[in-house]
């Protein structure tokens, strides 16, 4: 399903094209902006439910000998993993820890360096004197050379409604489409029990996507042996 076919099944589900509307401060609201804002409404919450692969980005950056911090990449969320890779490519996992552990761990940034051995997100990075609103990681030890880093991290991928297209839409469509409907409604101030109709079918398309992305990609048989079902 792409967005073109979205926007026409919440218009059809709903029997209602939400026209432009008038705000309080006397801005208006046009159809598509309506439309827009429930589904990346609904991408928002499913991508919180459920770790799809496509969540998923993999980037290299440099860690700078004597510097602690490592800025956060701009798309950033979460982490999967952070690794050090040294010059004859071995790859050091650094474990994850709170800032108040590398601090009393390596109280001294000036002296207790080494290859990185922990992590922690630690806050807005700085750009000069001024504060950014990207994330920055502290190291500990602090580096003693310049590493490569390689981070795992979880990201928003591009929204369907700017893309016309995502792995969301062309692979588990169901589950966008009964969320965007559970806002449509909600906006709507609909009928209760439309409502609650269109929030159970969203549960019900969630747990198969979860049983997906939190599942399924997450086995296989050699190491977990295939699915068997009690007979009796």
């Amino acid at each position: 399903m792409n967005y073109t076919q979205l926007v026409a099944s919440i218009e059809a589900y709903t029997e209602n094209n939400f026209p432009d509307i008038t705000l309080a401060d006397g801005a208006i609201e046009t159809t598509a902006e309506q439309v827009n804002r429930f589904i990346q409404q609904a991408e928002q919450r499913i991508y919180n439910n459920v770790q799809f692969p496509s969540l998923r980005k993999n980037m290299t950056g440099n860690i700078q000998s004597g510097n602690k911090y490592l800025r956060a990449p701009d798309d950033y969320l979460a982490t999967y993993s952070l690794a050090v890779i040294d010059a004859s490519g071995n790859y050091e996992y650094l474990l994850n820890k709170d800032v108040n552990f590398i601090r009393q761990a390596y109280p001294n940034p000036t002296t207790d360096t080494g290859i990185p051995k922990y992590y922690a997100l630690f806050g807005p990075a700085l750009s000069g004197t001024t504060i950014t609103t990207e994330l920055a990681f502290i190291l500990g030890p602090t580096p003693n050379t310049t590493y490569t880093a390689e981070l795992h991290f979880y990201y928003y991928p591009e929204s369907i409604v700017t893309a016309g297209t995502s792995w969301l839409g062309d692979n588990f469509d169901t589950v966008l489409l009964y969320g965007s409907l559970v806002e449509a409604y909600t906006f709507m101030k609909g009928e209760t029990d439309m409502v609650a109709l269109y929030n159970q079918k969203y549960m019900e398309a969630l747990a198969l996507a979860k049983r997906l992305g939190d599942g399924m990609e997450r086995q296989d048989a050699y190491r977990s042996g295939q699915y068997r079902q009690a007979v009796t």
